[in-house]
């Protein structure tokens, strides 16, 4: 187990990420990917309301809503649960009276009185931000939010989101949710991490898996013939530089009898401030390796091999 930030949010450390839900596993695919991963151990899952309005015939809120049935039909012990604001078709944006009716909103498809952990999703430079942070610390100061969390901001827009917290005494952040795996790594050492060490932040990183190349499945450019909706976002990683990591990792894995992905997933863990890398399954075939992942510990020699392998920045995504 694994403590966020300053809070007392203490979870297993790897988070599953429900994007898939309502979108690549049907209803009862999730909860059977959600009851191998309970049952394996995990105990952290990460959501968003607008998860997955970009499916033909979605709204969004659809993986809330099967998260919210999931736990009303299991009624699991010491689940936290993450989502997140702003990118909702109806909710659209952190303007105060936005985030507090996307709050309820969420409340009700989860099922739940409080949000374990509510981010901002992206930031929303139209809203000034001293509303923003107003808005989330009166969640909780309600009881509607737990703690606060950040996403996709820059380390200017962290630091000032702290500073108007601390003057107006509301909710710090105790978290921030970066695009961070070993094909993307630049921008998150050189600004995130630093804030979020300076500030006691948590990192939850997302895209651990850098859209499933990092599990060794796409070993070509060419995402033709390829099963997953996915295959394309993975493919452009698979370059000659992209597919040196992945025989790094398959050597590493190799030697602990972890697969590519859990190896992928315990090289994120050993960074400095992250604290459970988010990744999916569309299976329950898919949810050993992540929680492998969150259980095998690289040597310090294992982490500098796949450091420097991957010191390399692809094409901005």
């Amino acid at each position: 187990m694994t403590r966020i930030g300053n809070s007392d949010l203490d979870v297993f450390p790897l988070s599953l990420g429900g994007n898939v839900f309502g979108w690549t596993a049907d209803r009862d695919a999730s909860f059977a990917v959600l009851d191998a991963f309970v049952d394996g151990g995990g105990d952290f899952i990460d959501t968003a309301d607008s998860y997955s309005a970009w499916v033909p015939g979605n709204s969004g809120g659809e993986s809330e809503t099967i998260i919210g049935e999931w736990l009303a039909s299991r009624k699991p012990a010491g689940v936290t649960v993450a989502t997140k604001v702003s990118q909702h078709p109806d909710f659209t944006g952190l303007a105060a009276s936005n985030v507090r009716k996307a709050a309820e909103a969420s409340l009700g498809r989860l099922g739940v009185d409080t949000i374990d952990l509510y981010y901002a999703h992206f930031d929303d430079e139209t809203v000034p931000l001293e509303e923003t942070v107003g808005a989330f610390g009166q969640l909780v100061a309600d009881g509607l939010v737990r703690n606060i969390a950040v996403s996709n901001y820059s380390a200017d827009r962290i630091r000032e989101w702290v500073e108007i917290a601390r003057r107006t005494g509301v909710a710090l952040p105790i978290a921030v949710q970066p695009h961070y795996n070993l094909v993307h790594r630049n921008d998150v050492e050189e600004t995130i991490i630093p804030v979020a060490e300076e500030f006691g932040l948590g990192l939850v990183p997302y895209y651990s898996l850098a859209s499933g190349f990092l599990t060794g499945k796409y070993r070509t450019t060419d995402p033709e013939g390829q099963s997953s909706p996915r295959a394309g976002g993975a493919a452009k990683y698979a370059t000659e530089a992209g597919l040196r990591i992945i025989d790094t990792l398959e050597q590493i894995g190799d030697a602990h009898g972890a697969s590519i992905a859990a190896t992928s997933l315990a090289w994120l863990r050993a960074q400095p401030t992250v604290v459970a890398p988010i990744a999916s399954a569309r299976t329950v075939e898919q949810v050993p390796d992540l929680l492998a992942g969150a259980r095998l510990e690289l040597t310090s020699d294992e982490v500098d091999a796949l450091n420097s392998v991957s010191e390399w920045s692809p094409a901005k995504v």
